[in-house]
């Protein structure tokens, strides 16, 4: 039988999500706590993989059992994991259901806070500088027209296609916080932050609207910023077709 389990973590002390060599990531521990609970070896596949130190308030990753589950199930793996990880539900799921390729679309939110504040230092981006909001709104509605999103991909990505559909970019602004938020039916390696990064040069006047075009048509990263920290990220939200994840098991 396949489930689908669905994670929350603070990222801060994980090498990233996806399993590594000589790292503990978020992945290695749910592995590690399944694989004690059910006394096997269980190897998970994750729907979405966050950089390290990159948060996630929803994730899903998928594993196939052979076995019943312990009627705790749920409640013993929560009690392995560490602190930074919950489980928080579990789904029987088709055979064939697969948490990253059956995923319609994932959703991020980056926040940077103005004034400094210790209780958001591994939570948001601390940026005491002057922004403009109406440059930001305007370069979050000039990313909608584009798919080709090369500019914004780390190198020694390995992927078939840089086309992103993004369906939904915008930017919150608040006195003490700024929030932007993003869905899209993929997203590449560093594709948030990179976005993030170089629209906060055109909202403080360092790159103007035409110039940030031309880096989204230049397909070369070396035009965009990378350089925003991984704690102000999120992943809030990986959505499925709908009733495929009807059969919640706990």
């Amino acid at each position: 039988m396949r489930y689908f389990i669905e994670v929350a973590y603070r990222g801060t002390s994980f090498g990233g999500f996806q399993v590594q060599d000589n790292v503990e990531t978020v992945q290695s521990v749910v592995d590690h706590a399944i694989s004690t609970l059910m006394r096997g070896a269980i190897v998970t596949t994750g729907s979405s993989r966050t950089d390290a130190g990159v948060h996630a308030k929803q994730n899903f990753l998928h594993f196939d059992m052979e076995q019943p589950l312990h009627p705790q199930f749920l409640y013993k793996v929560n009690a392995i994991l560490p602190p930074d990880v919950v489980a928080r539900n579990l789904y029987r799921v088709a055979d064939d259901a697969h948490s990253r390729f059956a995923a319609l679309s994932r959703s991020y939110e980056y926040t940077l806070y103005m004034e400094k504040d210790p209780f958001m230092r591994d939570r948001g981006y601390f940026f005491p500088y002057t922004l403009h909001p109406e440059l930001l709104h305007e370069a979050a509605g000039v990313l909608r027209e584009y798919e080709n999103f090369m500019t914004f991909s780390k190198r020694n990505t390995q992927v078939k296609t840089y086309n992103c559909n993004i369906m939904s970019s915008e930017w919150e602004v608040g006195e003490d916080r700024i929030v932007y938020r993003v869905t899209a039916n993929r997203f590449l390696r560093g594709m948030v932050r990179g976005m993030v990064g170089t629209m906060l040069r055109v909202g403080r006047g360092k790159l103007t609207m035409d110039g940030f075009r031309q880096a989204i048509e230049s397909r070369n990263c070396v035009n965009a910023d990378f350089a925003v920290p991984p704690q102000g990220l999120f992943l809030m939200k990986v959505a499925y077709p709908e009733g495929m994840l009807a059969d919640r098991v706990q």
